[in-house]
């Protein structure tokens, strides 16, 4: 479905080839994992492309993206505007750190590839925010690769976090038994972990 204003957003909207290729294989475990209906409130949604595949297979659901990154947030709202989802809200300018987010409550929360390209004080923040909003019974996912038991699980994954640790030394792919212990800190478990393409991992967590 075109916008009239297409070839005005077409270049605001981004696309990242990661998204497009690992979207089908994310959706088929939010399908599984996510409540049938209500607010499901994404985190550092980036380019909009996961929220605008996820709203169309999700009708209901209320996705709500967010993004602290002005461009980031101009990205989702053209991809927005551009699909015509009912069921896709306006990005909000989340940033984890912060003590509101302007959102009260959530159904469930979704975090795709965000905590190894932050400070671990972002998972922190992450877990403090699921612990805030979720009530008993909502889902917390996370998406992205791990080290399992302090050893990375592929060496491309390897190379990956020393790209990441060069590129900021507050960086890199995190231990999974580390992000267990904020979830459990939190008052979320570990419900299940599921291996997906790439070397990545789709951790699904449920606040009790």
């Amino acid at each position: 479905m075109n916008h009239p204003d297409a070839g005005a957003d077409s270049s605001v909207r981004r696309s990242a080839p990661a998204a497009t290729r690992n979207r089908d294989a994310i959706l088929a475990v939010l399908a599984r994992v996510l409540p049938a209906s209500g607010v499901v409130l994404e985190i550092a949604s980036g380019t909009g492309q996961h929220a605008v595949h996820c709203a169309a297979a999700l009708p209901d659901i209320d996705w709500q993206p967010s993004d602290p990154d002005a461009a980031s947030r101009a990205s989702i709202e053209a991809w927005r505007v551009h699909e015509k989802l009912a069921n896709l809200e306006p990005p909000l300018a989340i940033d984890v750190r912060s003590a509101d987010w302007g959102i009260e409550s959530a159904a469930a929360m979704v975090c795709i590839n965000m905590i190894h390209i932050a400070p671990w004080e972002a998972a922190e923040d992450l877990f403090e925010g699921a612990k805030r909003l979720l009530a008993a019974g909502g889902v917390l996912y996370l998406y992205g690769p791990y080290r399992r038991h302090g050893a990375h699980t592929a060496p491309s994954n390897e190379a990956f976090d020393a790209q990441l640790r060069a590129t900021d030394p507050r960086w890199g792919v995190r231990n999974m038994e580390a992000v267990e212990a904020l979830g459990r800190a939190a008052g979320l478990t570990l419900e299940e972990v599921v291996p997906m393409p790439a070397n990545n991992f789709s951790l699904v967590f449920r606040k009790g």
